[in-house]
């Protein structure tokens, strides 16, 4: 089951629907279910999406569909002729802002100049119409829009020009759209003036999307909506929140996982000027820490500086990260779940091989560190409470707040704030910093009464690197036996790891067989085609974990890309014809393509300067593949990377412009992977970083040039956020090994000395 299954079924259980109901084979548009629309004053037009998306599988019949119980709209056309259009996701850099508008604008018939946009609140409406919950995650914005939010547009466009037809007694078929105006021979009218009219029609019962040569917007570069104001410092984000007579709270949690506060003496922390109050709440994983509340930040951290704490150790544990790697070596020599069998006369046979290659890799935990740390306004009311947080779970997360403030979610507003980053931790099944902020505004509440000031939750950078919930640590090792030819006889792989699952609502319909999925994509598609036998143990920890940029292909591609680079060079073979050998030409054309593009491009093969070596990787995730060549050499013992030459397959692709940034932002984030000092160790269940200084992201110094090629395709498109991440750290591992003889089975990269 790949790693996007999996969050369509996490989202139907959460919606309640069926497993058979989640494949994207073919779409049904249910005309009574389809939009909503009603005038507005000032001769506006709402379009409101009033059903989630049927899917189903070829020969199945679609399930009806289900309207949701406050539906909002997701496109005003305004007096002025400008298209407002809300977008059901979070924008946290990658620019879904922008192309999510593109699409309904290129079926509305509008010039990009007249569309704005804002994101939408958490809403029935805006379900997600394949996972059938509001969310932002798996790559999955563009891809689970393509078909939605094109009718959206369509649909739009036919009732306008039905309007305009029943007006000029004409048949629809004689007008035409354009620039947001419907004309017919002389006449001609905005969208404006016919929203009113266009609002008394009926939906249609069909719509025709645009075939891709006739797109205007679609494939277009476009700058993005949101990017002057990003430029300019005007852009607000959920740290930038203020409302009218607002406090700020900061939260001592305790230095292990699930503490608990013991005794305090917060005599010194009310000293402090602007301190109005230290409350003990309850924290994540059954913990609890002391709210300090000031009339800002800086008083609130003061104050917190100045608790005395006496802390009981909870669930943390006493994990180091030293013992850990000792214990995932031994559970490594017996793991507990076979994924693939392997072939048993190959693997017998194994030990006899002409030629071996034996590798242990190990992956640290990492933390997601956005540069905006985690944040929450919270505006509480008798009946009804008012929140403002950059959310990639809406749906999950409001009814988290409500549930810990004792509401029904439809009693929280929760208005979706872009955000500085995320990475997955803003997509959290416990809703961890929304519970605890919701907690401490509860209790803010419940002492102040009435005239209680809403409160601004914040997070420190401290906060957020000794916090939680990071990509788990792993240890993978590989055992593959060649024949005399050079040719893979059988490949024993085995990972231990966490279960990111485990302990959450999902586990029990998404861990088959006691396996978690997430742990094993991008080995158990064997793309190569290996005799393989895959097996795994989950190990059990107190150290929270969650997904983070491209999941387990952070760590699985990795190693395969390595490891195939590996045994190309055993058999005497260059790097990139073996891949092209060894990857299925009907299977994997994709692969193929995004590899020959990177190659072609890069001037792969030709000379380099001295001291130089070219890299190669590919690797598929969430439905694009992703190529790398690198142009590495070694300055003062590290490698340097000169220049990255992507190939990407990623079928139809909307915003070129920002598809671009998608793939070099994915190239700098998991270049960071590779560099000194990025990794969470922990010491007797401490936390020991806490800061940039000693968990140090890639720098402008880090970053090399980074040209993007895209394969043209008028498939549907798939995912970009994430798949530029997985094969850039094993393309440069492999330039190293080429330059140094030294393979590097550890990230971040360590170097042997003399």
């Amino acid at each position: 089951m790949n790693h996007a299954m999996n969050h369509a079924l996490i989202a139907k259980r959460l919606a309640g629907a069926s497993e058979e109901s989640t494949s994207n084979a073919r779409t049904r548009f249910d005309r009574r279910g389809f939009l909503k629309l009603t005038a507005l004053a000032g001769g506006g037009l709402a379009v409101t999406w009033t059903a989630t998306m049927a899917f189903a599988a070829e020969g199945d019949a679609a399930p009806p569909a289900k309207p949701p119980a406050d539906p909002s709209a997701f496109v005003k056309i305004n007096p002025d002729n400008t298209v407002e259009i809300r977008v059901n996701r979070l924008d946290f850099g990658q620019g879904a802002l922008t192309a999510l508008p593109m699409l309904v604008a290129e079926e509305l018939d509008v010039d990009w100049s007249q569309v704005k946009a804002s994101l939408a609140p958490a809403g029935d409406a805006y379900k997600d119409p394949v996972f059938g919950i509001q969310m932002t995650g798996g790559s999955s914005a563009v891809a689970n829009s393509w078909v939605q939010h094109r009718e959206i547009g369509a649909a739009t466009r036919m009732m306008l020009v039905a309007a305009a037809a029943e007006q000029w007694k004409v048949d629809p078929s004689a007008c035409t759209t354009g620039a947001g105006m419907v004309r017919s021979g002389s006449k001609k009218a905005t969208y404006a003036s016919l929203a009113a009219a266009a609002a008394k029609q009926p939906v249609p019962a069909k719509v025709v999307l645009k075939p891709a040569s006739e797109f205007k917007i679609i494939g277009k570069g476009q700058r993005r909506i949101d990017a002057v104001a990003s430029a300019t410092g005007k852009k607000g984000y959920g740290l930038d929140v203020r409302v009218p007579g607002m406090k700020v709270a900061v939260l001592m949690r305790a230095p292990l996982f699930g503490g608990q506060v013991e005794s305090f003496d917060a005599s010194k922390a009310k000293a402090i000027k602007g301190v109005l109050d230290v409350i003990q709440v309850t924290t994540d994983r059954g913990g609890s820490g002391l709210a300090v509340i000031a009339d800002g930040y800086w008083p609130a951290k003061q104050g917190r500086d100045a608790l005395e704490v006496k802390w009981k150790a909870g669930v943390g544990g006493s994990v180091s990260t030293a013992a850990q790697m000792v214990q995932y070596r031994d559970e490594a020599k017996a793991p507990k779940l076979t994924v693939l069998p392997g072939d048993a006369t190959a693997l017998a046979a194994a030990g006899n091989a002409p030629k071996k290659i034996s590798a242990e890799y190990w992956f640290p935990y990492l933390a997601h560190a956005p540069m905006e740390p985690l944040n929450a306004t919270f505006d509480l009311k008798a009946d009804k409470a008012t929140v403002w947080t950059g959310s990639q779970f809406q749906t999950i997360d409001q009814a988290a707040i409500a549930q810990t403030l004792g509401m029904k979610p439809e009693q929280v507003t929760l208005n979706t704030m872009p955000a500085g980053g995320g990475f997955g931790r803003r997509a959290v099944p416990t809703s961890d910093y929304l519970r605890e902020g919701a907690a401490i505004a509860k209790a803010w509440g419940a002492k102040q009464g009435a005239k209680a000031a809403p409160l601004k939750v914040m997070w420190s950078r401290e906060d957020d690197i000794k916090g939680g919930y990071y990509r788990p640590a792993h240890l993978h090792r590989v055992d593959v036996a060649l024949d005399a030819q050079g040719k893979v006889t059988s490949w024993d792989h085995v990972i231990v790891g966490q279960s990111i699952l485990k302990g959450t609502p999902f586990e029990a319909f998404l861990v088959k067989n006691g396996i978690d999925s997430t742990m094993t994509e991008g080995v158990a598609e064997n793309d190569y085609g290996f005799p393989m036998r895959l097996r795994v143990t989950h190990a059990d920890l107190a150290v929270p974990v969650l997904w983070w940029r491209s999941v387990g292909h952070t760590h699985t591609g990795y190693v395969m890309e390595t490891m195939v680079d590996e045994v190309a060079r055993s058999a005497g073979q260059d790097p990139v014809a073996w891949r092209l050998a060894n990857l299925d030409a009907k299977k994997h054309a994709r692969h193929i393509a995004a590899l020959k593009l990177a190659v072609e491009q890069s001037g792969y093969g030709k000379p380099l300067p001295a001291g130089h070596a070219w890299g190669v990787a590919v690797h598929e995730s969430f439905g694009s593949v992703v190529a790398y060549v690198v142009d590495v050499s070694m300055v003062e013992g590290a490698p340097k990377v000169h220049a990255v030459t992507a190939g990407v397959h990623a079928n139809q692709v909307v915003n070129p412009t920002a598809s671009i940034a998608q793939i070099q932002g994915g190239v700098v984030f998991g270049l960071g992977m590779t560099l000194p000092g990025f990794e969470i160790t922990l010491k007797d269940g401490v936390v020991e970083q806490s800061q940039f200084s000693d968990y140090p992201p890639p720098r402008i110094t880090n970053v090399p040039t980074v040209a993007v090629h895209f394969v043209p395709s008028n498939d549907p498109p798939t995912g970009l956020g994430e798949p530029g991440v997985p094969a850039i750290a094993p393309a440069v591992a492999n330039a190293v090994a080429a330059l140094t003889g030294q393979r590097m089975r550890k990230l971040p990269f360590e170097f042997k000395t003399a």
